[in-house]
């Protein structure tokens, strides 16, 4: 059975896996290791483009806490909690609890990554003060729905080369997302791991002497103080007036920014997730309360995502990311170019886990060798579209989000994660290169 065969991957891992924290300081350390060893590079020209690019993704970071914060006030909302808790009920016995949490994780992720992580986690909570369960395994089952998201409607590498005036423009034109994300093959794709994800999950579920339930009374949500109305200042906290006509006036303006053309991007679907928040939570004071909440679990991107930034510099700056590509594709032909691909974005995910930073490393290299070996362009972005979405499965970085939701550390779920990176690694692979 699976869960036999899981055993020994999340011993291994509970064992050796460090902190997130951990991990990007030895990445870090590899990293540079590697660009004066492999490139060349003078041990003082490493250090200063780790140094120069170290507060280069302040934006970005800031797009991705507010993306932890705002999916966490959305999915807190009264509307969204009762949807969940009664989805919850569904769940008859700790097999359907990890079904189900996967599916929902599925379906959240393939809209949104970041919505996916937060309901994912809340949803896996809610299971499990309703059944008794492997909480570990049904935390990880809700992550590892977190793999699709690149080849869904927010996938960043299929939405930009679908973006006129994209950086490869000139090189491979406009590329519609019927070509990507709603081709044949990535449809596929989907379909298969809306299957085997669930499937795997359960089959590794433990026995029930293995298994690590937590009590249910640890699970609760912080419990909102009764509200008083003392004060003008209780008054105007309390005010659904004040936060309906604001959270309203912001989803006008996104009504007409969608009317207008406007399409999705990190900004906008933050300001969408905030004024539904703001609206669904009705007073200033319930916002409030599930923003305290939010920003708990946001310490580990404010702390790590100026490591990975410089961590990206140098990959870039030093050309190591050119040279770990360059190396994998050497040996690839037009029919296996996607594969080579898929896994070369793998590999240069766990250097570097942005979907939208990793596609402007690697188009460089796929791109010229795809034209040169007649390669199909939109198949090998997807692939490296997938290949960036495959190893987060145990790149613990995007996994910090449901692990402060759940309270858990990634020893915890990386074991099961483990099993599905090798799963589904052989599916892609197989699908990108014979269909």
């Amino acid at each position: 059975m699976l869960n036999r065969a899981s055993k020994p991957f999340v011993k291994l891992v509970e064992k050796y896996l460090p902190d997130p924290y951990i991990f990007v300081l030895l990445l870090t350390l590899i990293t540079l290791v590697f660009a004066v060893v492999i490139q060349d590079q003078s041990p003082l020209t490493t250090v200063q483009q780790w140094g120069d690019g170290f507060w280069g993704l302040l934006t970005f970071s800031m797009q991705m806490l507010l993306v932890l914060v705002t999916g966490f006030m959305l999915a807190c909302t009264p509307l969204v909690k009762t949807l969940l808790e009664n989805l919850a009920r569904l769940a008859k016995g700790p097999g359907s609890a990890i079904v189900l949490v996967t599916l929902v994780s599925l379906t959240a992720s393939w809209i949104n990554w970041g919505f996916g992580l937060v309901v994912g986690a809340l949803f896996a909570k809610a299971l499990a003060r309703k059944v008794s369960v492997d909480y570990r395994l049904l935390v990880a089952s809700a992550y590892s729905g977190f793999i699709v998201w690149h080849g869904g409607l927010a996938g960043s590498v299929p939405l930009t080369i679908a973006t006129p005036g994209h950086f490869s423009e000139a090189q491979i034109g406009v590329i519609g997302t019927s070509e990507t994300i709603f081709s044949g093959f990535n449809l596929l794709l989907l379909a298969i791991m809306f299957v085997v994800i669930p499937l795997v999950n359960r089959l590794m579920l433990p026995p029930k002497s293995e298994s690590v339930i937590v009590d249910s009374a640890k699970l609760q949500d912080d419990a909102l103080t009764s509200a008083t109305n003392e004060r003008p200042a209780d008054r105007l906290e309390n005010s659904k007036a004040l936060g309906l006509l604001v959270g309203f006036a912001g989803l006008a303006y996104l009504t007409n920014y969608f009317i207008s053309g406007g399409g999705l991007n990190l900004n906008i679907v933050n300001t969408l997730f905030l004024f539904l928040a703001i609206v669904l939570h009705g007073t200033p004071r319930n916002v409030l309360h599930s923003l305290q909440q939010a920003v708990q679990g946001g310490s580990g991107i404010v702390i790590q995502f100026p490591f990975y930034a410089g961590i990206m510099a140098v990959m870039v700056q030093s050309g190591l990311a050119q040279t770990m590509s360059e190396w994998l594709i050497s040996f690839a032909s037009a029919e296996s170019l996607p594969v080579w691909s898929f896994i070369s974005a793998g590999i240069v995910n766990i250097f570097v886990p942005s979907g939208g930073g990793q596609w402007a490393v690697q188009a460089p290299v796929i791109l010229p060798a795809a034209a040169e070996l007649g390669a199909q362009v939109n198949r090998v972005a997807m692939a490296v579209a997938w290949g960036d979405a495959w190893t987060n499965l145990i790149q613990p970085f995007w996994a910090l989000p449901v692990l402060a939701i759940a309270g858990l550390k990634a020893k915890d779920i990386m074991g099961f994660c483990l099993v599905q990176l090798i799963v589904t690694g052989v599916i892609i692979s197989l699908v990108l290169r014979f269909v």
